[in-house]
């Protein structure tokens, strides 16, 4: 680290970002910018910028040095080492930039107080702001999970109706257990609906607990669609572990979300491998499957909303690029995290973790 600050550096820099700023640039390209110019004036290994988030989620959105590893991942109140100065919009907190090394307090200061005008915040009713998320989570979710049995059931519908002779009697049995089958899922999501609805009209979540997570992802298993669910192995599947802590019900949507992504990006009928193990102080299952396997600078993209790998991708599943956002959200609502990596000889694995009760 120099003795000084770089303070010809640091105006270059401040005007570079007065001028996209001028051009009406703001957002995370320019935050990415501010960061990369505080690890070159103070001359540090790393940079990076944390993100306070309204329900408390505090979460690297830019990096640069030897944190870039860390972006997209959520930290606790201080980021680990290093050195950070607040960033504020008027008198809220809304993150906080961060050097690996003592520096400057004033110029770090200064950089952080950049990214703080790029921010304006509308002040909310933390209770009004909780009940919108849950509103807003219950209502993707949902719409999300219906969407497949729907379109299911109305193909096969169109199809009895156009091809009733042509399919011969096996075809029609099998047409007719399928319409079945979607039927009974969609009749348990709309139960889960009413269920999650309170008389005022306002959305329930799931009280968090304590619960078996073993029990509950053979449970989830069976609720797939047969032609997924046979290629499931679960032979890791402990009798016993600690017991999660977290919400049951949600199990079901985050394991049906993660094998379903499995099923798309491997061949037909290749395995796709379910585990769960417990450490210290979290339990962890795992989706692993033997397809095409993801970048690695798609690890964290693949969380985003609407994001899909490329266009041959969404040609060959079309989707609304919704599962995996989806998913993480609801494990970090019950303090857990979720992360895709490369399957050691082809392939992807998903692993969730939650804490244990």
């Amino acid at each position: 680290m120099p003795e000084r600050p770089d303070y010809a550096a640091l105006t270059r820099g401040q005007l570079a970002v007065l001028d996209r700023l001028n051009a009406g640039e703001t957002g995370l390209p320019v935050v990415e910018q501010i960061v990369r110019l505080a690890q070159e004036v103070l001359g540090t290994s790393a940079a990076s910028f944390v993100e306070y988030g309204p329900n408390g989620e505090k979460r690297v959105v830019a990096a640069s040095g030897d944190w870039v590893p860390a972006i997209g991942r959520r930290v606790d109140d201080f980021f680990p080492g290093g050195f950070c100065a607040l960033s504020r919009a008027g008198e809220t907190v809304i993150g906080s930039l961060h050097v690996s090394a003592d520096s400057d307090k004033s110029v770090l200061e200064v950089l952080a107080g950049i990214i703080g005008q790029l921010y304006f915040i509308e002040p909310r009713d933390p209770d009004q702001i909780r009940r919108q998320e849950n509103r807003d989570l219950w209502l993707a979710v949902t719409s999300h999970e219906l969407r497949t049995p729907v379109t299911v059931i109305k193909g096969y519908a169109d199809t009895l109706t156009n091809h009733w002779e042509t399919l011969g009697e096996h075809g029609r049995r099998e047409a007719v257990r399928v319409v079945g089958a979607r039927a009974g899922e969609l009749a348990r999501l709309v139960d889960r609906l009413l269920t999650a609805t309170s008389e005022d009209g306002e959305i329930g979540v799931a009280e968090p607990g304590p619960f078996d997570l073993p029990e509950t992802l053979r449970g989830a298993v069976e609720e797939l669609p047969e032609d997924l669910r046979r290629r499931i192995v679960r032979g890791n599947l402990p009798a016993e572990l600690p017991k999660a802590y977290g919400e049951r019900e949600s199990i079901a949507t985050i394991l049906t979300e993660l094998a379903t992504n499995a099923e798309k990006n491997s061949p037909a009928d290749s395995p796709i491998e379910l585990c769960a193990a417990a450490d210290g102080e979290t339990l962890r299952f795992r989706v692993s499957d033997r397809g095409i396997g993801i970048r690695p600078e798609h690890v964290e993209r693949a969380f985003e909303r609407y994001w899909q790998a490329d266009v041959d991708d969404r040609r060959r599943h079309p989707g609304a690029g919704l599962g995996l956002y989806l998913v993480r959200r609801l494990v970090e609502r019950q303090q857990g995290w979720v992360s895709l990596r490369p399957r050691e000889g082809g392939g992807t694995t998903a692993e969730v973790r939650l804490p244990r009760a």
